[in-house]
Formats: structure tokens, sequence, C-alpha cells
């Protein structure tokens, strides 16, 4: 019968202590609990329930049961405190104040009773002595207590009585239970065990009023669980369930009563502990929990509240501290379908699209093609959100291989796609990674990822919109530093007419015509050196093209190093192509440059020749910094983005510029602290002249 009684108690001690944790975790996070004593309420509910699964666990003499109702009374005594708030009577509690300071004081004298009987332990008049002073100041604090629960109710409005009356009452049960239970034991020098056993239901009785009184309405009375708060509340029945079948094993392991009985129990415990440790902290368990208790009790999955406005959070965050907007991006699309990790793809100037940005997937290879035109093309035109799942299992028809590269498939942490449409524009492509508990995408997801696509579209096409603003406001402060230029020129102009006009006059004396020489010289390069600085700016793809042969243009370059930085031509086939020899070298040039200013002295630069199915292909290669996904998209051919001082930032620029004037086009692909390599494509003069024949033949047949 012991055994029952104990089981029974253990169990009203559990079923009370999640109640109160449950209707905490609803006080701290519903909009609908409102009032100065809100959080002090819920905190006060957090350590009683605290005190009640001490007792489950160590029992009711145990330190940490006695030290956490000397936390748990404290926590109630200062709801109370902020219970005089609750119609504007803040100008009265300065009469409460010391009120509430001495029976904190009171209660806070239990923990030297508490250090004090620990002393004397085993010694029986000290001991009884320590215990008779612990009921006293129990009965005191509980009298003082009661004493501002009386003046709390009978001194508010007859308004403020609606609202007050439950928490009211919950203290009320509390404290007059505690009164008659410490009575009781002061006059039997002794705690009661049946009183101490049924502690719990006063608590159970407290955690019902004040549920009634946040719950209550003005109609009637309706428990309308957030997501997030059935969530919790089924973890800690589970956990609540876990604590029941231990406690009845282990002490039913302890009623066995032989000799074995207690090394049976205390192992028992120790495997229970491990596989809680092993299991519960598990992410795939915590998922499947969540997708399987949402998908039984709830209509639809999502909390569309919730969701939009962690949505908003996570856009709307700034500061230096905050990552870029790209992949803010991917973080607010992973949010939502619970995925660790995410890539953010788009679209290239070439066509196609590449890697712009990573959320927590730094280990994923990505092409710098990630996926080709015609895959972009398909996911603008259908709209379509792509389960890589289902497309391994076969079950995705209608989506081509164009759409789901091969580096993309393989992948096994890639789960889905989600293009971002701005107007029927492809803006990007979102890649997620498989989240825990992997499941396939249903219409619900479709429909949310669909708005919240459309809704990042909308943020990265105002962010471009204001990059190309930025770059023309750039142009024209560019234009207005060609103002300046031009006014020196006109200055130079200026002066060399008035020497013109001089000369007419004093060219007989020596001492004119060394200063007229001098200031010539002078003028004479001030102006080369203006006029080949300006001239870097024309287009030069398009004039003084001849057949070069790269390999010699290659050696002319890596000469040009000697003494100053290793470059080594590791290849170089015969290529000759039609181009501009100057234009095409300074672009070479400043590519190299570019890696030996990224490399440490130490490290040598490659330049690599070879012929490809028609194109010469120059490539350089350092080991140097490298630079990020996000720096090539939005940097490295961007004008005015320069990292020295006074520089105009134009030189990556004007080589793209250059080399596409010529026919060709430069690729880039680069790692941080690894290095980088651009990669310049030309058609060679054989396939550039059979090109144009085409074509001459082409308009000679449509004149025909």
């Amino acid at each position: 019968m012991t055994l029952f009684w104990d089981i029974g108690s253990y169990l009203t001690f559990l079923v009370t202590a999640c109640a109160a944790v449950a209707l905490a975790l609803w006080l701290a996070t519903s909009q609908r609990a409102q009032g100065p004593a809100i959080n002090a309420c819920a905190a006060a509910l957090f350590c009683s329930a605290l005190w009640a699964f001490s007792i489950i666990g160590f029992g009711h003499d145990s330190s940490a049961a006695q030290l956490l109702a000397i936390v748990g009374n404290l926590a109630w005594l200062w709801m109370l405190y902020r219970l005089f708030g609750h119609d504007d009577r803040e100008i009265s509690l300065g009469p409460i104040r010391p009120v509430v300071f001495v029976l904190a004081f009171v209660e806070l004298m239990q923990i030297a009773l508490f250090v004090a009987r620990a002393q004397y332990a085993g010694t029986i008049e000290p001991e009884m002595l320590v215990m008779r002073f612990a009921f006293t100041f129990r009965l005191l604090f509980c009298i003082g207590a009661l004493v501002l629960v009386h003046n709390l109710y009978a001194g508010a409005s007859a308004q403020a009585r609606e609202g007050l009356r439950w928490p009211a009452s919950a203290l009320a049960v509390i404290w007059l239970y505690d009164l008659n239970l410490y009575t009781i034991a002061y006059l039997d020098n002794g705690l009661p065990t049946l009183l101490i056993d049924l502690r719990s239901l006063a608590l159970a009785v407290a955690v019902v009023l004040l549920a009634m009184g946040t719950l209550r309405t003005e109609s009637e009375l309706r428990f309308r669980p957030s997501r997030g708060f059935a969530f919790q509340s089924f973890s800690l029945l589970l956990m609540g369930a876990y604590l029941v079948v231990m406690v009845v094993i282990a002490q039913g392991l302890a009623y066995i009563g032989s000799d074995y009985g207690r090394i049976l129990q205390t192992g028992f415990v120790l495997l229970a502990s491990v596989v809680a440790l092993t299991i519960l902290p598990s992410r795939k368990l915590r998922g499947w929990l969540r997708v399987t208790l949402f998908k039984n009790l709830f209509q639809h999955r999502y909390d569309y509240r919730a969701e939009w406005l962690r949505f908003t959070e996570t856009i709307g965050r700034a500061g230096p501290q905050a990552p870029p907007l790209p992949e803010r991006a991917v973080q607010a699309v992973a949010d939502i379908t619970d995925s660790p990790a995410g890539l953010l793809l788009t679209p290239r100037e070439e066509g196609g699209l590449a890697l712009e940005a990573r959320w927590q997937w730094p280990d994923i290879e990505v092409p710098a093609e990630a996926i080709d035109t015609l895959g972009a093309q398909f996911l603008a035109e259908n709209q379509f959100i792509v389960d890589l799942d289902d497309l391994r299992s076969g079950d995705a028809d209608g989506v081509p291989a164009v759409a789901t590269p091969t580096w993309l498939v393989k992948s096994e942490q890639s789960w889905a796609l989600i293009p971002l449409l701005h107007y029927e524009r492809l803006v990007g492509v979102v890649v997620l990674a498989r989240p825990a508990a992997a499941r396939r995408l249903d219409w619900e997801d479709f429909d949310l990822l669909r708005v919240v696509g459309r809704q990042l579209a909308s943020y990265l096409a105002e962010r471009n919109s204001q990059d190309a603003l930025g770059e023309a406001q750039r142009f024209d402060e560019f234009n207005r530093r060609i103002a300046f230029v031009m006014h020196d020129i006109k200055n130079l102009a200026s002066q060399l007419s008035l020497l013109a006009a001089n000369a007419e006059k004093h060219a007989e004396k020596p001492e004119f015509r060394a200063d007229m020489i001098l200031t010539l010289r002078n003028s004479t390069d001030k102006l080369q050196a203006l006029l080949t600085r300006l001239g870097r700016y024309g287009t030069h793809g398009a004039k003084g093209r001849e057949v070069i042969a790269l390999q010699s243009l290659l050696r002319r370059i890596v000469e040009q190093y000697n003494g100053k930085h290793e470059v080594v031509l590791t290849r170089g086939d015969d290529c000759r192509v039609h181009a501009d020899a100057e234009g095409l070298e300074q672009a070479l040039v400043h590519l190299v440059q570019n890696a030996i200013e990224a490399s440490d002295s130490q490290s040598p630069i490659f330049l690599d020749l070879r012929r490809d199915s028609g194109h010469a292909v120059i490539e350089v290669l350092d080991n140097g910094e490298g630079m990020t996904p996000e720096f090539i998209r939005t940097k490295l051919f961007k004008p005015f983005h320069s990292s020295k001082a006074g520089g105009f930032g134009i030189g990556a620029y004007e080589a793209r510029e250059l080399v596409r004037g010529m026919g060709g086009q430069i690729e880039v692909e680069s790692r941080e602290s690894l290095g980088t390599r651009f990669v310049v494509r030309l058609p060679l003069s054989d396939a550039a002249q059979f090109i144009k024949s085409m074509q001459g033949h082409e308009k000679a047949s449509e004149v025909a």
C-alpha cells in the first residue's frame, strides 16, 4: 500500500509541475496575457515547478527541495508585489515596500537556518531548536503574506477586483495551506508526512485558479494554444511520461527486496539517464516530433503569423554584426523548413546562374556556372519549386536536367530549389539543405515558399536597383573628375598659346629660348602622361587589330616581371588570335598584377596557354588570399570599387571590356585562402576569319 501511495504522490507532483510549466510558458509567450504581474507570475510558476520536480527526484528533505521552496516563496511574494500595480496604484506602493522587504528577509533567514541545521545534524536538542525557529519564521511569513493578499483585494476598486480575484485566490490557497501545515508542524515538533505528500494539491489548485483568471474571456473560457506552446507542452508531457516510467520501474526494482535490488535500481537509473542524454538532444528526434504533432493536431502545418514575423525580423536585421542581405535571404527561407544551410544563386551577365552567397554550407563545391541559361529560363517560366528527393526517386515529371545540374543532384545534402521571381523575372534561386527530419514537400510548403520567394525577390531587386543607381552616380562623379582634367588641359593649352605669342617677340633672346624649351618639355610631358592615361578608357577592342602570337605576348609579360616577382609560363601552345596587341597586353598585365598583389613575395604566378575548341585559353593562377563569392559578384567587375587609396577602381572592369571588345570573355574562380584563377578565352584567328566569312556570306545572300 505504501508503494502505491508513493507512486500516486509522485504522479501528483509530476502532473502539477508540468501544468505549472505549461501555464508559465503560455503567460511568457502569449499576447493575450497582459498585466504588470504576468512575467512575475510565470517566474513563480516555473520556480514552483522546479520545486515539485526536485521533490520527485530527490525527496522532501533534500537540500535542493528546501532551497527551491525558498525561491518559490520569494517568487510568489514578488508576484504579489507586482499585483499592487494592477489598477495603477503604484503611488500607494510606498507603504507596501517595507512589508515586502521584511517578509523577503524573513524567508531568506531560512537559508541561515538550513545551514545551521546541517551543522548540528545528529544533535537532537540544537536540531530541534533550529527546526522550531524555521517553523516560526514560516508562520510569520505566511501570516504577513496573507495580510498583504487581503489588502490587495480589499483595497482594489470594484472593476479591478474582477481581474485580481483569481491570482489573489491562488496566492491565498498556497499560503493558507502552508499556514496550516507549519502550525501543525510547530505543535507536533515535526512535519506531518501526510500533509507534505498532499502539498502538491495546493499548488495544483493555484495553477487552476491562475489558468482560469488568465484564460477567462468575457464570453467563455477558451484554450487556444499556439503551435510553439503545443510543441513545448507535448515535449513536457513526454518528459513527464519518461519520469513516471523511471519512478515506477525504479520503485518496483527496490520493492523486490533482494540483495540485488539496490544494484538493479542503481543500474536502471544510470542506463535510463544515458539513454535520455543520448536521444533527447537529437535534432532529428525534435524535428520528427514537430512534424508529427503539427500534422495530426493542426489543420495547417505552418503558423503563418509566426513565420511572417520571423521572416521580417531576419530580413530586417541590421547593424555591423548582421550578415549581408543575400545570406539573410537564404536564412529566411531555410528557417521556414528547418533547413540547416542553403545557397543563393543569382543571374550572371553572361547568362545562367552563379553562386552569390552561402549560409552555413561551406563544404559544397559549386562550379562557376551553377545552372546554365536554359535551366534558369525553365525556372523563370514555370515558377517550379523542385524537390530534389522526388527527382532522385524518379517522381518529378517535367523537370529537365538543365534545371538540376549534376553537382546539385549528386550532393546528398541538397533538398529543394526555390526560384525568386520579381515581375516574372528570375532574380535568384535558393538551394536548401536537407533538414534533420526530411519529408516530402506538399502544397502547403509550395504555397508558402512561393509567397516568401516573391517577397525576397522584391528585396533583392530593390538592392540591385540601388546598386545600379549608385553606379550611375559614381559615373557622374567620374565625369566631373574628367571635367577637372579637361580644365587642366585647357590651362596647358593656354600656356602654350601664350608661349607661342611671346616667341614672336623674344625668340632672339637666349634666356627666353632656354626657358621656352624647359616649358615646352614640361608641358609636353604633362600632356603626354595625361593623354596616355585618358586613352586607357577608350575602346581599344575595335581598333588596331592584327594577328598576334599569344605565346610571344605571354613571354614578353613574363620578362617584364624578371627580378620583381616570379611569373612562370607553364604551357605555351601555338595560338594566334586577331586582336589589339596593346589592349590585350594591358588586360593581361592587369590580371597578373592583381595576382601578384594578392600573393606573398615567395608565391609564383602561373600563366597557361592552350587551345580548346577553336579558342585560345589563357589562365592566370595564384595561391593568394582569394575572393568571396559576394566580392566577385558585386565588386570585382564593377567600376569605382577600388581597394587602393585614390584609385578609380576600373582596372578589372576595363580588362573585361577590352577582352569583350575582341570577341572574348573573362571568367574567374576563387576560394578564400586558396587562390584565384582567371580564364581569358579568345577566338583563334582561323575561327574568327571563318565566322567573319560566314557572316559576310549571309549578308550577301540577304542582298541577293
